[in-house]
């Protein structure tokens, strides 16, 4: 099942950028491993949308909790729906 994460990041740039390359380091083991459909930055960069292939709600959830930017504080806010790709 695919999951689509909307996520807010904290409005510090400077950290956005410094943790980024970790972060995307982890979205490519994701993506190698087949947990990840597509991802990518508002272009505004107030966020993101990340989009998992994971089994559960709940295993999404570890994905994102997983995930560096995470763990520096840089998602300040996300919500994880179920999605449905149609196209």
């Amino acid at each position: 099942m695919k999951y689509a994460a909307v996520i807010e990041y904290i409005p510090d740039a400077e950290k956005v950028q410094s943790i980024r390359p970790r972060h995307r380091e982890y979205l490519r083991g994701l993506k190698e491993g087949g947990r990840l459909a597509a991802s990518g930055p508002f272009v505004d960069g107030s966020g993101a949308l990340i989009i998992y292939e994971a089994e559960s709600h709940e295993q999404a959830e570890q994905l994102l909790t997983e995930d560096p930017f995470h763990q520096a504080g840089v998602f300040e806010a996300w919500v994880i729906r179920e999605w449905n790709q149609v196209m």
